[in-house]
């Protein structure tokens, strides 16, 4: 007889950023072990595992996602440990080691039998979805990157060449309205400054026309356009490409899982407010729920943003870090020394010290880097049933060799996270609630 749960009752819970380069195993405080349990007792468990498990297999890259995030291997096996059993590799670190810092991690989960999406070694592959059975029925996660080191993305493979490794991209294209008035005011200053015959013989090289409309502008080599508006405002869109693929990975998922888990990486926020995401990833989370996702997960910035219900499925805009352990990484490469004028000789906690001013800047700096949520998301007969906001914190202002492991949050600092998190999704019309008793927060579903 078929589980009668199997495909219709399901609870997820989902986590932001895992940059994780320590073991989780030797910890024992209630307050971890407290949120061990909710992770363990859910049917899916999900983390975006920001950086690579390797045995520094590869070389590093010429340009990384900021700090070159490596841990060692084993600590694949406290994340199964912990609980988690689905994982997002799409993000701005997946190719800080190069080729062989990505594929050697994916051996390493592999061997573990552990489910993950979002790179591989051609772009079909890293825009499959990947797939997990449980006994809530059979979960597919799809994983995308709109932020990313210029040819981090994975390559088509053709039917004469192999494809290039790399994560699978959600790109977006920029549009700066601005009045006529100043479109003309550039349009004259490219001309003094060479720039627009340089377009013109690009154009004339790469049989390309070379005039720009009117009311449009562009600056050669530029990823974004000006183009003519009443004010001053930035516009931006999926890239077609990218959208239309990444949906139909969506629709194909639906028709062969219960359940369809969308993760997004993204920096990119809106224009004059970082904790509100861009206008292109709010258009494509609402895109991929029409087309089959039940969740969207989306990180990246490194801080909380609001949570929105639409279509009766949660999109969270960003989880923040649940885990951030990017100060204790054993080796980094000479250009990110470089980058902070640190000579051969210099150590990484002299690193550290100099890209912080020994925390006085950067994020030791700023508690909203420091504390999360973790929902818990409950689905009955396919309808979302129940919410609950798990808030987290991650130490901030413990010693470096402390902070970045998350346990659960107490007191006036969980009450404080929830409000914030409460305060980011009124946007979005969502309403949650504190309840004191429990210590978490609950969204209110109609």
């Amino acid at each position: 007889m078929h589980n009668p749960r199997e495909g219709s009752t399901a609870t997820m819970v989902l986590t932001g950023d895992c940059l994780i380069t320590r073991r989780l195993k030797p910890y024992e405080e209630e307050n971890f072990t407290r949120m061990l349990k909710i992770i363990r007792d859910s049917d899916i468990s999900f983390a975006n595992l920001e950086g690579l498990l390797t045995d520094y297999e590869g070389y590093p890259a010429a340009m990384s996602g900021g700090t070159y995030v490596v841990g060692d291997p084993i600590i694949a096996d406290d994340l199964q440990w912990a609980g988690f059993n689905l994982f997002a590799r799409a993000n701005n670190h997946s190719m800080d080691w190069s080729f062989g810092g990505l594929l050697s991690t994916s051996a390493h989960l592999d061997a573990r039998g552990m489910v993950h999406a979002g790179v591989g070694e051609n772009l079909a592959v890293a825009r499959s979805p990947a797939y997990l059975d449980t006994a809530a029925g059979r979960t597919a996660i799809i994983s995308a990157s709109s932020t990313f080191p210029p040819g981090a993305q994975a390559g088509q493979q053709r039917p004469d060449l192999p494809g290039r490794p790399g994560l699978n991209p959600l790109r977006y294209e920029t549009r700066f309205e601005v009045p006529g008035a100043e479109i003309e005011r550039l349009r004259k200053l490219s001309e003094n400054l060479g720039l627009q015959e340089m377009k013109r013989m690009r154009s004339a090289i790469f049989s390309r026309d070379s005039e720009d409309d009117r009311d449009t502008f562009d600056l050669p080599g530029a990823d974004f356009q000006f183009v003519e508006g009443e004010e001053h405002r930035v516009r931006t869109e999926p890239q077609c490409d990218d959208l239309q693929a990444n949906l139909r990975a969506i629709e194909g998922a639906a028709r062969q899982a219960d359940w369809v888990i969308f993760s997004l990486h993204t920096h990119e926020s809106a224009m004059g407010d970082l904790r509100q995401p861009a206008e292109f990833v709010r258009e494509f989370a609402h895109r991929a729920v029409d087309a089959g996702a039940d969740a969207v997960v989306g990180h990246g910035p490194h801080y909380l943003r609001g949570i929105e219900i639409y279509q009766g499925r949660p999109i969270f805009y960003s989880l923040g870090n649940f885990i951030f352990q990017n100060e204790s990484i054993r080796w980094l490469p000479h250009e990110i020394y470089d980058r902070y004028g640190l000579s051969l000789e210099a150590t990484p906690d002299q690193l550290y010290d100099r890209r912080t001013d020994c925390d006085a800047q950067g994020f030791p700096s700023q508690e909203m880097f420091w504390r999360t949520v973790m929902p818990e998301v409950q689905f009955c007969e396919r309808r979302l049933h129940r919410m609950v906001l798990h808030p987290v914190t991650l130490g901030w202002k413990l010693p470096r060799s402390r902070r970045g492991r998350p346990v659960l949050a107490e007191g006036e600092e969980a009450q404080d996270i929830i409000e914030e998190i409460t305060q980011l999704s009124r946007g979005f019309a969502t309403k949650i609630e504190w309840r004191g008793d429990t210590e978490t927060g609950e969204v209110i579903l109609d």
